[in-house]
């Protein structure tokens, strides 16, 4: 135990993310970078498990065809980074070469078999697909969520992890809180993430759905969408709305928009009530952490 706290592996956990994990891991796959354990290894595919902490789902099956008839010629290069389990091996990176690898009708393959932990394995899974920006917005915010669900980071931990700013990741995070046919719109490419984050103002997950299908058959622009969805906040039910309670003072407007712009969420004051919305404990938290609150209230 004390060994591997000492190993490559153990202070570059702490020192690359942000950094490069790709060259991290071209070094322990190629040029017999330090980590625990490391063990080159020929194995039968059929004894590879799938990585349970892989965040990306969708592979291009052209991509991989290419790959395949690549590999058919010339083999694995590249070997794949696995670890020793109870019966067989997990495969820590090298997926695409994996599913090459059988299209192309080999029985087992070149690796290299490392000591890695479920922490290691999350860490570096996620953080190879991000910085290879292999990830789709979806599968990019729903890899950021399992770091703060499985590994207790807060919004600030996870951004200084990942190497990207907290507001980036706070609005990653968000993209979570859409329907999830829209969010299958983003994954299937028939809408970006400029298109449906506008979406996020909208009160329920019917408008938001409505709102995505509109955009997404009228193949409207992101300038076009923001205009939409603007109309659609300021439109005929707000207006009914305020002409049965009283115009609310510009200033106070004013701060409940910047509120809403600082936390991402709506923000409404009444009298001398502020209410800010949040949709579940992980938003409470984000909120909380902005405010400055988050350590404060986990004391």
């Amino acid at each position: 135990m004390a060994d591997k706290k000492k190993s490559g592996l153990g202070k570059g956990l702490t020192s690359i993310f942000g950094a490069d994990v790709e060259q991290f891991l071209d070094d322990i796959q190629n040029n017999g970078g330090d980590a625990p354990g490391r063990k080159e290894v020929e194995i039968p595919i059929a004894e590879i498990r799938a990585n349970p902490y892989q965040p990306r789902k969708e592979f291009d099956e052209k991509s991989l065809r290419e790959l395949a008839d690549s590999i058919g010629v010339h083999g694995i290069f590249t070997p794949l980074l696995v670890r020793r389990s109870v019966q067989g091996y997990e495969l820590i990176a090298g997926e695409r070469r994996l599913r090459a690898a059988k299209l192309a009708g080999l029985t087992r393959v070149p690796a290299i078999s490392v000591d890695f932990t479920d922490e290691e394995m999350m860490e570096i899974s996620i953080l190879e697909n991000v910085q290879r920006e292999n990830l789709n917005p979806i599968e990019e915010a729903a890899a950021y969520e399992s770091l703060i669900k499985r590994l207790g980071y807060t919004q600030e931990k996870l951004a200084e992890r990942v190497g990207k700013s907290r507001e980036y990741c706070a609005n990653m995070l968000r993209l979570l809180r859409l329907p999830q046919p829209v969010q299958e719109m983003v994954t299937e490419k028939q809408l970006t993430m400029g298109h449906v984050r506008p979406l996020l103002a909208l009160e329920d997950e019917d408008e938001m759905f409505e709102a995505a299908e509109k955009i997404r058959k009228e193949k409207m622009s992101v300038r076009e969408v923001e205009r939409y969805i603007k109309e659609l906040t300021g439109g005929d039910r707000k207006k009914q709305k305020q002409k049965k309670e009283p115009e609310k003072d510009p200033l106070i407007r004013d701060i409940e928009n910047r509120m809403s712009s600082k936390l991402g969420t709506k923000v409404s004051i009444t009298g001398k009530t502020v209410n800010i919305q949040f949709t579940d404990t992980a938003d409470l938290n984000r909120i909380l952490e902005l405010l400055g609150m988050l350590e404060e209230t986990n004391g």
